[in-house]
């Protein structure tokens, strides 16, 4: 977890303009596979941790399958970096969820309760009603965070650390979670 708390510093003082972007891929029902781009928004020796509308499709898909991977692409940085995690997410505390929302600006707490993510939308003026409609019920007053947007922590399973190099010489070097919480680094060929 050191290197990747190291590369993600590292990325950050770089050009990306999203250094914490990172790629989910989930599984759903029969088998259908899915995958999108989600914000990393907290990280320690326990997981990688992002927030979402838990009745998203990836809500659903995390309900049917907990385990997933993480992608983090950093191609401006060094020769190009790739950090792959396999692991299975476990929801965040409701007290977790309750502080990060709270810091949330607030028309991003407002299109939390408006948008009925993934779901089919008749016309943009909907869903810009919907916004208006709880700009109104919360004027004046703090946005709660909604029942159905929450959070979600990957715990790792594995971690892999991509390096590229010219000729696609690169190195590979593969972290796995064993017995009692006690990881084994690998070297991998490229």
């Amino acid at each position: 977890m050191l290197a990747f708390r190291d590369l993600l510093e590292e990325a950050k003082s770089g050009p990306d303009p999203e250094p914490t972007t990172m790629y989910l891929a989930t599984q759903g029902d029969q088998g259908r596979l899915g995958c999108r781009a989600v914000l990393l928004k907290a990280h320690d020796e326990r997981g990688f941790v992002f927030y979402t509308n838990t009745d998203s499709r990836k809500g659903d898909d995390l309900r049917i399958h907990r385990q997933c991977a993480l992608l983090f692409h950093w191609r401006h940085l060094r020769n190009g970096v790739q950090v792959r995690i396999e692991g299975r997410a476990e929801p965040v505390s409701e007290d977790e969820a309750d502080r990060y929302f709270a810091s949330r600006p607030r028309m991003s707490q407002i299109g939390a309760w408006a948008s009925d993510q993934s779901r089919t939308l008749d016309s943009r003026d909907v869903f810009d009603t919907r916004v208006a409609e709880v700009e109104a019920r919360f004027e004046d007053q703090p946005v709660t965070r909604p029942p159905h947007w929450s959070g979600y922590r990957v715990v790792p399973d594995c971690i892999e650390l991509w390096f590229g190099a010219d000729y696609r010489l690169h190195e590979r070097f593969l972290y796995e979670r064993g017995e009692g919480g006690v990881w084994r680094k690998r070297m991998l060929f490229p």
